[in-house]
């Protein structure tokens, strides 16, 4: 079970995806499902892509729910498995997922499409031999946001789309570089920085739909552990949206753990630091009782 989260913090972020060397050659997924619809929005079929682990054909495995990155505004879910060869070869089973983007529809469009990706994966946990306790949720920059908004969105709140309500409780939140108070991400005039503007749109209430779309407003005491990492050099996303966040789940008392890149950008982390994330995170999982099953033990 070390092999099952040794690449976990790779895969999270979509780093390039060479295995630990405790680890076994990667194999290919017992199956592989592309553009399955997992929801219709106004009209338009949303779609992810399943790798499935040979596992999960005599059990039950974890799953992992990914989210891109790019502003909420480009961006695409990787098309190549081996983009989450980690992941295969940890023992999880992967969904890369689709999201509306904001030239297709504003906030809070994307958040609503990532919570009915995690209640599909619930809903279709016995088809695809997913374990519906350990359903993870990961991305960097905007997709750790979304990775975020759905796993900290309580079961009842005015965003869920009708149909995707009461969707099952992340065990935990990946969080690579996430925006997380969108409304003290400013422009120079003062205004909502550009990139959160344009997804927020043009709208009398975008102050107040700032606020509803970060995650810093739906934490409470009953929110899933969540590991975060960012670079203290970050032009992109300031650290301090990471350094908030810690501070409330501190304060609030969640598992968390935060680690700080030193002169570390957005992303592109070098390999010896992708190495120390992999280790710390071993610890953090096990720690958190993820799986809850005990099977870390063997990774002391």
């Amino acid at each position: 079970m070390r092999r099952l989260f040794l690449s976990v913090a790779a895969a999270a972020a979509v780093l390039p995806a060479s295995p630990p060397s405790a680890a076994r050659e990667s194999d290919e997924p017992a199956s592989i499902v592309r553009d399955l619809v997992y929801r219709q929005a106004d009209g338009v079929a949303l779609h992810l892509d399943l790798y499935l682990h040979p596992d999960a054909r005599r059990a039950p495995v974890p799953v992992l729910l990914y989210f891109h990155g790019g502003g909420w505004a480009r961006g695409a879910r990787p098309a190549d498995w081996q983009a989450f060869r980690p992941y295969l070869d940890a023992g999880f089973s992967v969904a890369a997922v689709q999201y509306r983007l904001a030239g297709e529809a504003s906030a809070p469009a994307a958040v609503i499409d990532a919570r009915c990706a995690l209640h599909w994966a619930g809903a279709n946990a016995a088809r695809f031999g997913f374990d519906p306790d350990q359903i993870l949720l990961a991305g960097s920059s905007a997709g750790a946001h979304l990775a975020l908004m759905a796993g900290l969105l309580p079961a009842s709140n005015a965003i869920d789309a009708p149909d995707c309500r009461n969707p099952p409780r992340a065990a935990a939140v990946i969080d690579f570089y996430g925006p997380t108070d969108l409304a003290v991400l400013r422009s120079g005039e003062g205004g909502l920085h550009p990139t959160v503007a344009r997804w927020i749109g043009a709208r009398g209430d975008a102050a107040e739909m700032a606020r509803a779309m970060s995650p810093l407003t739906w934490l409470d005491a009953a929110s899933p552990p969540i590991f975060i990492v960012h670079g203290d050099a970050d032009k992109v996303v300031p650290i301090a949206q990471s350094q908030l966040l810690k501070h409330r789940l501190d304060a609030l008392g969640i598992r968390n753990d935060f680690v700080v890149v030193p002169g570390g950008g957005h992303g592109k982390f070098d390999a010896a630091t992708r190495a120390a994330m992999m280790a710390r995170l071993v610890a953090w999982l096990c720690a958190a009782k993820i799986p809850s099953d005990g099977a870390c033990s063997d990774a002391d």
